[in-house]
């Protein structure tokens, strides 16, 4: 296969998007992206990002290619998960303490800190609105998230959300008891689960 196809399928298989990166995972000399480039088929929007000129940039999916210890959480995973309507306007996301961010990461997105030990709990894979994967909190952790950052979110939409998981047919109370413990969240957990159920 030469290599330009190879892009070409690169490119299909994820929506529209390329980074640079993809190019060496997959032994593609760069020469080829930058012919490809001139020649209009894909477009540079950044630095080592690149989309289809056809296809509309999926945000989400390429901070989290370019940053693989940012899980999306609190705001941001309450939206996925149907615990809030509101859209987030900046993306929530947590990375492990002493993990360096980006100023064109941190100016646009609410980040928060986690132990290391704690940062892969509770991580799974959910669709983009443009079908790419990526990273985000289940449930139960975005539950314990919430709670721990009760201060630093808004009261409305912390007070709907545990309303609405209250309500949650397939909420699974063990994990999060285990997870409350864990993120020492377990007392203002049960002071609030006694009020809602």
């Amino acid at each position: 296969m030469d290599y330009i196809k190879k892009i070409k399928k690169i490119i299909d298989k994820q929506n529209g998007t390329l980074l640079s990166s993809d190019l060496d995972k997959y032994e593609i000399p760069r020469t080829y992206l930058s012919m490809m480039v001139a020649e209009g088929k894909v477009e540079r929007i950044g630095r080592g990002i690149y989309v289809s000129p056809d296809s509309l940039e999926d945000e989400m999916y390429i901070i989290q290619k370019k940053y693989p210890n940012l899980i999306y959480s609190h705001e941001t995973a309450l939206f996925f998960h149907n615990l809030s309507d509101r859209t987030p306007f900046e993306y929530s996301a947590t990375v492990p303490s002493g993990y360096k961010v980006v100023s064109a990461i941190s100016e646009t997105s609410k980040i928060y800190y986690i132990k290391r030990d704690l940062h892969q709990m509770g991580v799974m894979e959910e669709n983009t609105s443009f079908g790419n994967p990526i990273k985000l909190y289940n449930v139960e952790r975005t539950i314990c998230d919430i709670l721990r950052s009760r201060n630093r979110i808004d009261i409305q939409l912390f007070s709907d959300a545990l309303k609405r998981v209250a309500k949650k047919k397939n909420l699974d109370y063990a994990l999060l008891s285990e997870y409350a413990k864990k993120f020492n969240v377990e007392n203002i957990l049960n002071t609030y689960m006694e009020v809602l159920i």
